[in-house]
């Protein structure tokens, strides 16, 4: 695992967002095509703002999944991911090869099982993903599945998970959150040949600290990615602000 801490988002969204476009360069340089999953949420603005200003990608052999999307939420919600990725990405890129978005309104178990069946025939080259206040990854909340080897499942939101997302601004009140949501599985997730891990923000801190520091446990779900071969961890001087000596002593800290 590498891990940079960088002075603020803007910096820590650069250095990330950078890096997802040369490893997506590299996958086509070599197989002729980068199969991608982006996150959504506040965490990946920057970053997201940063590959899309890159130059010199062929974006139409990239073929793109995306992490989680809510049930029975239309696209045209404020916090649909769907329509956050059309607009922050798909929109202001050219034309991909593919591009296969979780539809929340469609029969969540016929979902599942049409988005594993495509996501099974194309290994991904790079992963970008956050991590939760709550310390998820994608929507699996602690306990966590760490055993399913199901592409895409159900999942309900825990409480934390639904406060996160009512505070960020998504939703004008908690009630509006829904409880449930299709999420990519951690195995899946796991099965990225680089994973890019962006997660800026002082709300963030602990989360890091328990999923960088304490053993690998499903009560802090993204503590996988210590598992990782190649995840490469993005953090600015607050979301960083509870790691040990121990741990910075390993970073390229800027």
């Amino acid at each position: 695992m590498e891990i940079s801490v960088l002075k603020n988002p803007g910096e820590l969204g650069k250095l990330a967002g950078s890096k997802a476009a040369a490893l997506i360069r590299e996958s086509i340089a070599g197989q002729g095509y980068a199969n991608i999953i982006l996150a959504t949420g506040t965490s990946q603005f920057e970053t997201l703002n940063q590959l899309i200003s890159e130059p010199d990608i062929e974006w139409r052999k990239v073929t793109m999944f995306h992490l989680d999307e809510y049930i029975g939420l239309p696209e045209t919600a404020k916090a649909s991911f769907r329509k956050y990725l059309k607009e922050r990405f798909l929109d202001k890129v050219p034309p991909l090869q593919a591009t296969f978005l979780i539809n929340g309104e469609n029969d969540p178990q016929a979902e599942c099982e049409r988005l594993g069946n495509i996501i099974s025939s194309h290994p991904i080259a790079v992963a970008l993903v956050g991590v939760g206040e709550n310390g998820h990854l994608a929507f699996n909340d602690p306990p966590a599945d760490f055993d399913t080897e199901q592409p895409y499942l159900i999942v309900d939101l825990d409480e934390q998970c639904r406060q996160q997302q009512w505070k960020e601004g998504w939703f004008n009140s908690i009630d509006e959150v829904p409880n449930s949501a299709i999420s990519m599985s951690v195995k899946q997730i796991m099965k990225a040949k680089h994973i890019i891990c962006a997660v800026p923000e002082s709300r963030k801190a602990a989360a890091v600290q328990n999923c960088l520091e304490k053993p690998v446990s499903n009560l802090f779900p993204a503590s996988i990615l210590q598992l990782h071969p190649n995840c490469h961890y993005y953090l600015d001087e607050a979301s960083a602000s509870l790691l040990s000596a121990g741990v910075l002593a390993k970073t390229g800290k800027a």
